[in-house]
Formats: structure tokens, sequence, C-alpha cells
């Protein structure tokens, strides 16, 4: 359906951040005349402690100013892509930011020529000094002044990959429909993956695998193209930065070290590939497949055991799952149904998957696809995870203390999944219901799991391909992007899975490698999220404190140190590895009820 079309209370309620288009547009107008009046206060006049702690404090509201006026411009365009006037609206703050950014280019710069002993001296105050430290690492990677203030300028133009990504997805890409046996179905983005991936009818899956592959194939040159100028980009900030490589580049500001991201990517590949070959086994046994493809990986073990989930059952569920958090934690998902802080619409034009924003003092938006589906539950859990984790830190920090490292930040959305999963499991075991257990040990497995440990897997072992080549000054193609995702699906899915005509362009799908290193921080979020769950499970109320008192904390301390807070250490491999065990236990015991119910 057109976006008009959509019931209000489907969609979000972007008037809490700005009641109307006119306080919109003067908050815009603030900010540049507060820009100005911080250029005239403080540029060649960062001669004190006062001085430069008064400039912070300055710099707060403009960061807090940015980070409102970004989200509502910016969401808008999410979720209607064929939205003209938000698409000039997000324009337009983009040419405002790339002129104000770059008048606000001296700050940095300036401050770096500080003696070191003042800067010290003001890290010593807990509001600043998160962003002092963060100063003072990348102070060997700052230029002169006037190239900041170029680059600031060109940011626009830096950042046009993805939008031209994002134009391509959604604006170009037509589908025909899908025709089997005499019927036809529509088609779209949003509809393959949030419908016809988990279609139980093996032929319209299939034959929906193949029209939509064969469609965008058609742009397979284009968005090669565009990737090309992602990462040709990130290697030119490498060499004009001084950093050692890309990798060197994109971890330094998630503030993790190489060996934790090689080892994310390499146990996974060699340890959890066993396991999902035998749940890929699974699903050929139980729905009785002459081969297990690579189209069919998202059915349901058995997909018709639940029902359709409404809104409000989905609503319930998360709730309820979600109450071992406490009262607290709870009136902020609370606020999140009741407010209309949640964008679940299906309409043509929006976003694909799901994500959560939480611009600063505001509320969080939650942007999804509800297609009635039980996974539809556990990606509410998981957006709303990232909500509830963002209002208690902002609650709880300012906003240069309140952004967690990348590494981290999926972690609060991974264990809400498993709290709401653990939730449902426990109903299972309550009434003795073995058919209810395995649907819900399936849906840790072909969601939760799949979606963060093999989905976001795959995609980040073949970034690293990827990013390889660019260190050796290679332009990539269409066919060399097509042959590396091929390459990693084979080697993590060997002979057990056949691969349909048209999954080595799932590269294609993916916005991610638009965002540094992010891919690979979905399976050390869960890693993390995995051992807080299960914490929690067996301890109550204690753990859950702990965890409440880490979100809490949001970036004042480093990811390795964030996730030691609430009891797993992650600079051993040990939490990596019992949650692989997990994942393959989960596998077992779902094959165990399939043999004991006759259909395996």
């Amino acid at each position: 359906m057109k976006r008009e079309e959509a019931k209000l209370h489907e969609k979000w309620d972007m008037s809490l951040i700005f009641e109307t288009e006119e306080k919109y547009e003067a908050e815009v107008e603030s900010y540049k005349s507060r820009v100005d009046d911080f250029v005239n206060k403080y540029k060649d006049k960062l001669d004190s402690k006062e001085k430069i702690e008064n400039s912070l404090r300055d710099l707060i509201k403009l960061a807090e100013m940015s980070s409102i006026m970004g989200a509502y411009a910016g969401l808008q365009t999410e979720v209607d892509a064929f939205d003209e006037k938000a698409q000039e609206r997000l324009a337009n703050l983009r040419n405002v930011f790339a002129e104000y950014d770059s008048k606000l280019s001296f700050y940095e710069n300036e401050l770096l020529t500080v003696d070191n002993a003042v800067l010290e001296t003001v890290k010593e105050n807990e509001d600043f000094k998160v962003f002092v430290e963060d100063l003072l690492d990348r102070k060997a990677h700052t230029l002169e002044s006037e190239v900041e203030k170029a680059l600031s300028k060109l940011s626009n133009v830096l950042s046009f990959p993805y939008k031209l990504y994002n134009d391509t997805k959604f604006r170009d890409i037509n589908f025909p429909d899908v025709e089997v046996n005499g019927k036809k179905y529509p088609l779209s983005y949003n509809i393959f993956e949030g419908e016809m991936e988990y279609e139980n009818d093996t032929d319209l899956r299939r034959e929906a695998f193949r029209v939509f592959s064969e469609t965008i194939r058609k742009y397979q040159h284009t968005t090669a193209s565009t990737y090309n100028a992602q990462v040709q980009k990130e290697k030119t900030m490498v060499e004009l930065r001084n950093y050692k490589d890309v990798f060197d580049y994109n971890l330094s500001y998630q503030k993790v070290s190489r060996d934790l991201y090689d080892r994310q990517m390499d146990i996974i590949m060699e340890e959890l590939s066993p396991h999902m070959r035998r749940y890929a086994n699974v699903l050929k046994a139980v729905h009785g497949l002459d081969e297990i493809r690579y189209s069919d990986l998202k059915i349901e073990v058995d997909p018709n055991y639940s029902p359709s989930v409404s809104y409000e059952d989905a609503k319930k569920y998360v709730l309820d799952g979600l109450s071992a958090l406490g009262e607290d934690y709870l009136a902020i998902i609370k606020e999140a149904f009741d407010n209309r802080w949640i964008d679940y619409a299906n309409n043509d034009g929006k976003s694909t998957g799901a994500f959560c924003s939480s611009p600063y003092g505001v509320p969080s938006y939650v942007c999804m696809t509800f297609n009635n589906k039980m996974s539809d539950v556990m990606t509410l859990a998981h957006e709303l995870g990232h909500a509830g984790h963002f209002q208690l830190t902002h609650m709880n920090q300012n906003i240069l203390n309140s952004d967690p490292s990348m590494y981290f930040v999926e972690s609060p959305s991974t264990t809400n999944e498993l709290l709401v999963e653990n939730y449902l499991l426990d109903l299972a075991e309550k009434n003795n219901d073995k058919r209810m257990k395995r649907w819900v040990l399936s849906q840790m497995v072909a969601k939760t799991y799949y979606h963060n440990f093999v989905t976001h897997l795959l995609e980040a072992w073949y970034q690293r391909e990827v990013y390889k080549l660019v260190e050796d000054n290679k332009q990539l193609n269409a066919n060399i992007l097509n042959k590396i995702f091929k390459e990693t699906l084979e080697k993590f899915w060997g002979s057990d899975v056949v691969l349909d005509e048209g999954a080595e362009l799932t590269w294609m799908r993916q916005p991610h490698y638009y965002m540094g290193l992010y891919s690979y921080t979905y399976s050390a979020g869960l890693t993390i999220g995995t051992q807080v769950s299960q914490n929690i499970r067996k301890n109550g109320k204690e753990s859950a404190d702990k965890w409440i008192e880490v979100l809490k904390m949001g970036g004042t301390r480093k990811p390795v140190e964030l996730a030691k807070a609430a009891g797993v250490d992650v600079s051993t491999d040990e939490p990596l590895k019992n949650t692989i065990a997990f994942i393959g236990s989960l596998i077992k015991e779902i094959e165990e009820i399939s043999i004991e119910l006759g259909e395996m």
C-alpha cells in the first residue's frame, strides 16, 4: 500500500520531536545562529581550562540540536522513499550540516594545539572525559585546519554512495509479480524479505527467489560501482589520516583490537558452520525436500504450529518477556508502544529490515515491517532493546558520553530477544508441550542466531575479503563481488546446501557495508547478550540490576570493560565458544524432538 493508506497507529509520531514543521525550521535557524556564536566566542580563544570547559558545554547543546534535527529530517525518508518533501527536507539539512560543520572544524584542531597538561585537567571532569580521550587518540590522525575544513564542506558529497545505494534499491527497482500455478503474487523488497523468504510453499518460495534475484541482477553493476566508491573513499581517508590500513581506520572508532575482530569471524566460521549444516539437514528432513537450497534456509521448522501473531499479541509477548528487567525498564517499553515510537506499517517505499534511532533527549524511533509472524516479535524485542538502552543512557549521560562502541551496541538488543524467547520456553516447559518447545527453540536458532551469527557473519567475512583487495589497491566490480560472496557461502555451507542461482547477489541487499565494520558486531553483541540473558535466567534480579546499570553507562567505558561489568569477559574466546556450543545444543534438541514427534 501507499504510505498515506497506512493507519495512524501503525506509523510513528514525529510530532514528539517537533510539533510542527515551523518549529523544526526555527530550530534549524537557531542552530545556525548558535554555531556562528560558537565560532565568534571560541575561535583562536581556547587559552584556558575554563574557556575549554565552557566551550564543551556549548558543544553539548549543539550536538543535542544536531541529533534531533537529523532524526526528524532523516527518519521521514526511511518510511517513504517517494515522499519528495521529506527528501528535500533532508537534502537541505545535509547542506546546512556541511556548511556549519565546516565552520566548526576549527574546534578540534585548536584543541589539539593546547598543551596536553591542560587537556588532562579538563579530562578530570567526567562530563568531558570521553570526548578528550577520543580527541587525544585521534591526534595523530588529524589534518591541518584548512584540510579538515575542506573535508567538512565535502561531507555531503562523501556520504553520497549510501544515498545512491538507497535510491537504486528503493526508488529504481520495480519487481514483477511472481506467478506460480496460474496465480500471481506481488513482489517488492519488503514482501520478499518479510514474507516470501519464509513462505512454506516450496514452489512459491523458490520462484520468488528466482524472480527477485533476476530483478536485482539488472542493477548489480550500478550497485557494485556505488560500493566501490564507498570503499575507495575509505582507503583514501586511511592514507590522508595516516592509519595503518582500512581495518585500523574502522576499528579505531570501535575501540577494539584487530584480534577481537578477526577472532569473531574465524571461530564462528570454523565452529558454528558444522552446527548450521546440521540445522539445514533438519529442515530438509522435516519438510521432505529433495535438497535444501539457499532459498529454503529461512523456512520454519514447524510453520503450521504457530498461528498468525497479531501486533497486540506481539506486544504482550514482549512486555511479559522483558518483565525480568524490572518495572522502570518496562515503563520505557510501554511508552514506546503507547505513544507511537514504533512504525510497523507495510507500505511501499519503506526501508527493508529494521532499525532503532535514538536522538538525544526525545523518544527513540523503531522502524520495521510487521508481517504477523513470530519472527516479528523477536524483531520488536530486538529494536526495543536499542530503545531501552539509549533511553537509560540519555537519562544518565550527556550526549558526549552516550554512545557506546559499535562492538557493544547490539548487546542490549540481542539480550532482549533472548529474554523474550526464554519466557516462551518457560511456558512450553510449564505445559510440557514438546511441539511448542521445539517451535521456541527453532525461533531462537532461525531468527536470533541465524540473523546475527550467520547472516551478518557471512556479510562480515565477505567484507573482510573485499577490504583485503582494497588494501592491495584493487578496484571492485560486480563479477568480483559475486565471486567473493559465493565463495563465502560455499565455505560456510559446504555441500550440504545447494546455492540457487542468485545467491551470490546477496551482497547487494545489505546497507551495512556503508557503515564501517558493522556486520561482525552483531555476533559480538549477541555473544555478550547470550551470556547476560543466561545470567539473568539463572540469577534473576541480581543479574538484571547489574545489566541495567551497565546500560546506563553509555560510552563511558570501552566495550571490553562494559562487557566485564555485566559479567562477561570478552578478552578471552570463552564467551564466544560457549555461545556457539549453546547454539549447537539448541539444534540438537530440535533434532531430538523432531525424531520423537516422528518427523525425521
